[in-house]
């Protein structure tokens, strides 16, 4: 089956006003990264932990779905046999601008997950206290956001879809944290964007766009318009 995998990190949210961590202004910058997303942060001071959480789901609520949400959303949509939508971002803009079955390979922040059951639950975002887990009624529950230190059961669900792969779109991604030019050499067919060029990443791509996601967002769906035409046998405009 011809199936298209999107690979989506930081850059993909970055024009909706979602800061980067890595980047120039990006949170590193503000605070220390074990001290609020490693497991010996969390066991040191969960309380600091839960009101970072608390501040980036307040932050995100205000955020709205860029050109390049939607472009996913509407190919996923219409393709939904064809398409697996993966993000590394914690964010529910996906979602918003109406894209279906997206994998969270690092969680997300609208959820919250319960310590005692292991239920996973919506929460929105307002701040988590007070939360109670509603299958067993604990106030034992975190962010539902992969921490260093622990592992991702999603990857493997990132794996399972990319076997199935021949068109792989990274969008706003460095390469850092998940090794998406090994991923580029199992696929026949592979698109990089990101604002900046990176040789020594973009030499395993077949096509890069270097331009923020939205400038490249029609470029793309035209592309993956017509890898899906020529695959499929039918022209879907």
């Amino acid at each position: 089956m011809a199936k298209i995998v999107f690979l989506s990190g930081a850059g993909l949210s970055a024009p909706s006003g979602i800061r980067t961590f890595r980047d120039a202004g990006g949170m590193w910058e503000e605070y220390d990264v074990m001290e609020v997303c490693s497991t010996q942060g969390y066991a040191a001071n969960p309380q600091k932990v839960h009101k970072f959480y608390d501040m980036r789901r307040k932050e995100l609520a205000s955020k709205k779905p860029n050109s390049a949400h939607e472009m996913i959303a509407r190919l996923k949509n219409e393709f939904p046999d064809h398409i697996a939508v993966v993000t590394q971002n914690v964010d529910d803009l996906l979602e918003r601008a109406g894209c279906k079955d997206v994998i969270h390979v690092h969680g997300i922040l609208t959820h919250l997950r319960c310590l005692e059951c292991g239920t996973i639950f919506y929460h929105g975002y307002k701040s988590q206290e007070g939360a109670l887990c509603p299958a067993c009624k604990t106030s034992r529950v975190r962010h539902h956001v992969v921490m260093f230190g622990e592992s991702a059961p999603m990857y493997a669900k990132m794996y399972e879809e990319l076997d199935d792969a021949k068109l792989l779109v990274c969008i706003g991604t460095s390469g850092q944290v998940i090794n998406v030019a090994w991923m580029a050499s199992w696929v026949e067919d592979s698109i990089l964007n990101n604002i900046q060029s990176d040789p020594n990443l973009d030499r395993y791509f077949k096509h890069c766009f270097i331009m923020s996601a939205t400038e490249a967002a029609p470029k793309i769906e035209a592309y993956c318009r017509n890898f899906l035409s020529k695959e499929l046998g039918f022209d879907k405009k």
